[in-house]
């Protein structure tokens, strides 16, 4: 884009801002907002307090005008221009703080803090405590940081901003002497929403009133300390459910009003609120919306990254940025004050460690929660895009995205996961591009918005998104994409008093709202896209733009007179992980045909189909298309529309395309389905028949679903490849009404997959490894009729049952929870007579073994398949009950007993070579009381010997036999004896010491098409 082209669209955007703010002055200030197409002012409704959709928002104190204030400071360093954009909105910043000290007072204790409309923030105003922090308590202390320097304004340098402002204001051309009156309104107002952290969970209660405090909210412990004024009626009762976003995200105000004013309670209550939150995380890593600040459970069990959750992650990134190189706070309160106002929430807590106050800690928190969301939100299919999932389980839940959900991108971007940032903002691009504006929801499954939540009240994240991705890479696209934006907002939302958001994007209704955040947020990011040499977009120090759009910085110097304990922070451990994203990459090269990188995307239009752009008009490429203010989409308009979204360039102009242009097929993912056909008996009755009755499914708690039988399901598969997958494989991502989570397995019964014979669908043995499931005899036991013959294990040997992450350990917690199912569903058996005489009992215990390599490999015995104990609760003997311990049979044959009596034969590994062990075994005539197997105890090793190969799988080697097998006389064996190893030493070794019988268990998994089905476990 031409130096020209960005100035025009840089003075569209400053007379955006105008437009709005001075409408706001003229009209409705001091009130919160404007009602821009009625042209009146916009305050709370007192008629209504549960009108929290207003009332929530607006206090009663000018918000609009503290909303504004930082971007007047950011429009102050415009270049010179005709118009003389900087000066004034310099001028217009002064004013604006003085008026607002007029207002509100100056923030001290005397007269002079006694404004027209009151004390500081003394309103009988009930409010939601995040909207105020981040729109009031953010918004004074920016406009504090630029007034005395901190923050870059082009031309102003306060003089006497290194000393006491107090003592020594700064002067400025209006008359007005700055001595610090915002920074005490901010402190005013942030000390009337302590009140709401008096919860036993550490988060706040969603509101406080300004005057009053929570009287409405019985059970906080303040309550048992204080007397407030008496609730009232219409606010009786009160609901105590916030939401993430709004627990976890106000630790960048708080946290600079602390450090400014040397008042450590609000760093500490925000801090402590956020890590309750993230403390509460699934065990998958994932956060709800919803969440009650009295009890800490979690409402509705979703997680998502858009509404109720967005900001928390922000925060989490931006509190590390905030908060490094800087020394840990001070948690010692300077209370000077006596009086009964005084609040510290911190009191009925522990103090915060170490930890809990390093920035380390909180990028901790960003890589976890971005790893979760990577892993269970982002679906690759078609497009990328993330989904809303279930805390627990991960299964997919809604298929819509939300229009606050277009921060991440930006988000995305400063973390350094560029690529994806790139990927996710096309989405958002190509949404905006069909209804010129983003739909509150929109339905990725319906190709259309989602239950009517049409309104876009000019929120910012897409914006916002917009310029952090154009600063990352400087490519052109953003700059065009800033510039649809800007035109679209000129064209659809201008009034004669000010900017209406939308309604319907669809149809253009207008809604009669000029929220504050457009000027604070959606105007200050289009103008800093379009002004690249601004001194915040040269400022190379550690500064955060906060959800509300204002830049906060902690400064270098401490300009408070109060001391500080100064704590050194090189003591704690710094984070780091080689696995996250822990530098920023260079962003991919700008092409010199199109100029665009992100045009030349083989992916561009994956998100164009996506959004089904090919199916409607294509406004933004209309001949003579008059942008003017006041125009909207006509039928007029429409009919001169030349193309839909079908070619090339989406929002960038023709200009830009490329010379050697090309078709790129859309990107598809390989999916499979299996529909298998109804039968109305099952084809095999099993102990599940007896738990799930006639159900073919039941979800296992959070491991995923147990299948009961085939007749009529259909499933859903994807193919998957590494590193999305540990091998290349399918992943059953559906089956009948389920959805299931990534990390969600199909169990299965290896009974009702005997029968089935079919290409896409067939159960394959494992060539490598088996189970050997011992029976354990434990005797003088008297068997109740409610209990199973299947014990855990002892500590002492559940090593050997548990290894490694594999398919056995879901197989045992699939077990235990199918256990505990048929103990809760069978009936009680009534007894009579005398006690029942002792009885033997039996435990059961899997060993995983692994087959051997090389010439001389025999095949396993064909053998009656041991049952599973957990289905099976009367087993008298498993296959084989006689077992010779032979240690390691390295110095001469052994006993012609030990393989013509016994049917095991177990050895130590080493010594000498496996295939030397076996030429130890006499021979001998096969019986069915004969040896039929050899048993090898390992002890776990690290890496495997030469010749021996890790299959990494239960830390076992596969053993090596490289040469036939052969008799103690030498002579080539006729019957090769088979063998098997396991691991566990001297564990092992004395489990099978004790096993009264030993049975075998083949693995099975299931193919299609030639590949595994990598999350579907066969029992």
């Amino acid at each position: 884009m031409r130096p020209s082209r960005a100035a025009e669209l840089r003075q569209e955007t400053v007379d955006m801002f105008y437009h709005g703010f001075d409408n706001y002055m003229n009209i409705a200030f001091p009130e919160d907002e404007l009602r821009p197409v009625s042209c009146t002012p916009l305050t709370r409704d007192p008629h209504n307090p549960r009108n929290v959709e207003l009332n929530d928002v607006l206090g009663n104190y000018s918000l609009t005008l503290i909303d504004s204030l930082s971007t007047l400071a950011i429009l102050a360093s415009a270049p010179p221009d005709s118009k003389r954009t900087g000066p004034k909105a310099l001028s217009d910043f002064y004013d604006g703080v003085a008026a607002l000290v007029t207002q509100y007072g100056d923030g001290r204790a005397g007269p002079s803090g006694r404004g027209v409309r009151g004390r500081g923030f003394d309103v009988d105003s009930k409010v939601q405590v995040f909207e105020t922090v981040i729109r009031g308590v953010g918004g004074l202390l920016s406009a504090h940081l630029f007034a005395v320097g901190e923050l870059p304004i082009t031309g102003y340098d306060p003089q006497n901003a290194d000393i006491d402002i107090e003592e020594h204001p700064i002067a400025w051309p209006n008359g007005f002497k700055y001595d610090g009156q915002l920074l005490r309104l901010a402190l005013d107002l942030a000390q009337r929403l302590l009140p709401a952290f008096y919860t036993q969970t550490g988060m706040p209660y969603p509101r406080v009133n300004l005057r009053h405090g929570i009287p409405f909210y019985v059970n906080s412990p303040l309550h048992e300390n204080t007397s407030l004024h008496p609730r009232k009626p219409e606010e009786s009762p009160e609901i105590t459910e916030t939401c993430s976003a709004g627990a976890g995200s106000l630790v960048l105000e708080f946290t600079v009003l602390s450090r400014l004013t040397g008042d450590p309670r609000f760093e500490q209550v925000a801090k402590r609120a956020f890590w309750a939150v993230w403390s509460r995380r699934s065990n998958i890593g994932l956060i709800g919306a919803g969440v009650d600040a009295e009890d800490g459970h979690w409402i509705g069990g979703f997680s998502g990254i858009g509404a109720g959750i967005d900001s928390f992650f922000e925060y989490a990134l931006k509190t590390h940025i905030l908060l490094s190189g800087h020394e840990l706070p001070n948690q010692t309160i300077p209370n000077h004050i006596t009086h009964e106002s005084w609040l510290d929430p911190n009191q009925i807590y522990s103090p915060l460690s170490d930890k809990d106050n390093s920035p380390d800690s909180f990028l901790e928190a960003w890589h976890h929660a971005h790893a979760a969301i990577k892993r269970h939100l982002y679906s690759d299919m078609h497009h990328p895009h993330y989904v809303n999932a279930h805390l627990s389980t991960g299964s997919p839940q809604t298929f819509w995205i939300d229009s606050l959900g277009a921060y991440y991108s930006g988000l995305l971007t400063l973390a350094g996961e560029l690529d994806e940032a790139i990927e996710t903002h096309l989405l958002y691009t190509a949404l905006w591009t069909r209804y010129s504006a983003l739909p509150e929801r929109w339905s990725i499954r319906d190709g259309n918005v989602e239950g009517g939540l049409g309104w876009w009240p000019g929120r910012p994240e897409f914006i916002e998104s917009t310029y952090h991705l154009y600063r990352a890479t400087q490519d052109p696209w953003y700059l065009y994409a800033g510039e649809m934006t800007l035109k679209d907002i000129t064209r659809r939302c201008w009034t004669e008093c000010g900017w209406s958001g939308l309604q319907d994007v669809r149809t253009g209704e207008k809604s009669d709202r000029m929220e504050s955040f457009f000027l604070g947020e959606t105007a200050k990011y289009l103008y800093l896209l379009f002004d690249a040499d601004h001194p915040l977009n040269k400022l190379d120090a550690s500064y955060v733009f906060t959800t509300e759009g204002h830049p906060l910085i902690l400064p270098r110097k401490d300009i408070s007179r109060r001391p500080k304990k100064v704590r050194n922070e090189k003591s704690l451990q710094p984070y780091f992980d080689d696995s996250f994203t822990n530098t920023c990459p260079v962003p991919p090269p700008l092409p010199h045909l199109s100029g665009s990188a992100t045009a030349a995307r083989t992916d561009l239009y994956n998100a164009a189909t996506l959004i089904r752009l090919h199916q409607v008009p294509n406004i933004h490429n209309v001949m003579n298309l008059d942008s003017q203010p006041g125009r909207s989409d006509t039928d007029d308009q429409r009919t001169s529309v030349i193309s839909n979204h079908t070619y090339f360039p989406w929002t960038l102009p023709q200009s830009m395309l490329p010379a050697d242009g090309m078709c790129i097929a859309s990107k598809q993912r390989h999916t499979s389905f299996i529909e298998f056909p109804s039968n109305t008996q099952q084809s095999v009755g099993s102990a599940f028949n007896i738990v799930f009755g006639n159900s073919n499914l039941i979800r296992m708690g959070s491991e995923g679903i147990a299948v009961n039988g085939l007749s009529g399901l259909k499933i859903g598969m994807v193919l998957e490849e590494p590193p999305i997958a540990s091998e290349r494989g399918w992943r059953v991502y559906s089956i009948g009404s389920f959805l299931l989570g990534r990390d969600e397995k199909i169990f299965i019964s290896r009974d009702i997959l005997s029968d089935i014979s079919d290409p896409l669908f067939h159960r394959v043995r494992d060539a490598v490894l088996v189970d050997i499931l011992l029976q354990i005899e434990i005797p003088n036991m008297v068997l109740d009729h409610n209990s199973t013959s299947t014990d855990t294990p002892s500590s002492k040997t559940k090593p050997i049952v548990e290894v490694g992450d594999s398919d056995l350990g879901a197989t045992n917690i699939f077990n235990s929870l199918l256990q505990q199912l048929t103990s809760a569903l069978r009936e009680p058996v009534a007894t009579f007579g005398p006690e029942p005489a002792p009885k033997i009992d039996y435990k059961y215990i899997n060993i995983p073994a692994i087959t051997p390599v090389g010439v001389g490999v025999a095949p396993l015995p064909d053998i009656l398949e041991a049952p599973n104990p957990n289905l099976k609760a009367n087993i008298e003997s498993l296959s084989w009950r006689r077992m010779y311990f032979a240690d390691q049979t390295c110095q001469g044959k052994l006993p012609d007993v030990a393989p013509k009596q016994h049917q095991i034969i177990v050895m130590r590994r080493g010594g000498c070579s496996f295939s030397e062990k076996l030429a130890a075994i006499p021979s001998f005539a096969p019986h069915r009381n004969g040896l039929q197997l050899v048993i090898v105890v390992s002890d776990d090793k690290e890496s495997p010997d030469e010749g021996e190969e890790d299959v990494g799988a239960f830390n076992l080697i596969r053993p090596l036999l490289d040469e036939e097998q052969r008799t103690p006389a030498g002579v080539t064996r006729h019957r090769p004896i088979p063998m098997l190893m396991v691991g566990g030493g001297e564990a092992t070794w004395e489990l099978l010491k004790t096993a009264k019988s030993i049975g075998m268990r083949r693995r099975y998994h299931v193919e299609s098409q030639g590949l595994t089905i990598n999350n579907l476990v066969v029992l």
